[in-house]
């Protein structure tokens, strides 16, 4: 007998899998905004060779890069409270998702550091700029710019990434999507809408942070 599709017991849910899509996004933000601020420190240490702490962000780095992120995750939350460190399902994905984007985007940004030519520190010094002038407008922008494609497709894949965290029972997009089709059994009409939903939010956050590069970070002063 052919497959009879029936989309409204998904559509009926709908407010369920737009608060889930909420969730995702607002997990994705904190660990935008924390990773990244988490991935400059660490490329400023390793680019600079700030002892012993680039040696402690390159364990770090290696670390996270090579382990699975819901390894990453089941290990903060089930792991840490061996040793006394609790929290709940919410701190936990956030914390994971800001530590794995931290690993990431410290050898994304470490590479535009990098690349910056070591003729405009000599001209920053001959303008008499000072150290966080130079730091700011002739080293972090730059690497920034030069580097913001490859950091924007990094937040989507830690978004995308995200979708684990249903494991620990963040109501999140897929748990959302997982509650629903457990209760209409409709599996393949579920996760083709919520296929759809992380599709739309991957572009529209793709089109963000361009948004954010083109006015914040590579424009001219």
């Amino acid at each position: 007998m052919a497959y009879q599709f029936d989309f409204q017991p998904v559509f009926a849910q709908g407010d369920r899998l737009l608060q889930g899509a909420l969730f995702t996004l607002e997990l994705t933000a904190l660990g935008m905004l924390f990773g990244i601020g988490l991935g400059i420190v660490g490329a400023v240490v390793r680019a600079w060779r700030i002892k012993p702490f680039d040696m402690l962000f390159g364990v770090y780095v290696e670390l996270i890069r090579n382990t699975p992120f819901i390894v990453q995750l089941f290990f903060i939350f089930f792991g840490l409270p061996a040793l006394g460190l609790r929290m709940n399902e919410w701190q936990a994905g956030a914390l994971a998702m800001v530590i794995n984007l931290g690993a990431y985007s410290t050898e994304i940004i470490r590479a535009g550091i990098e690349a910056v030519p070591r003729s405009q520190l000599e001209a920053a010094a001959a303008l008499a700029m000072s150290r966080m002038e130079t730091f700011r407008h002739v080293v972090l922008r730059p690497a920034l710019a030069s580097v913001w494609p490859a950091l924007s497709s990094q937040v989507v894949i830690v978004m995308l990434g995200s979708a684990v965290c249903s494991q620990i029972s963040i109501e999140e997009l897929t748990f959302a999507a997982n509650f629903i089709q457990s209760r209409n059994f409709r599996a393949f009409e579920t996760y083709l809408v919520t296929t759809l939903l992380y599709l739309v939010m991957a572009i529209l956050i793709r089109q963000l942070l361009a948004w954010i590069g083109q006015r914040f970070v590579m424009r001219r002063r």
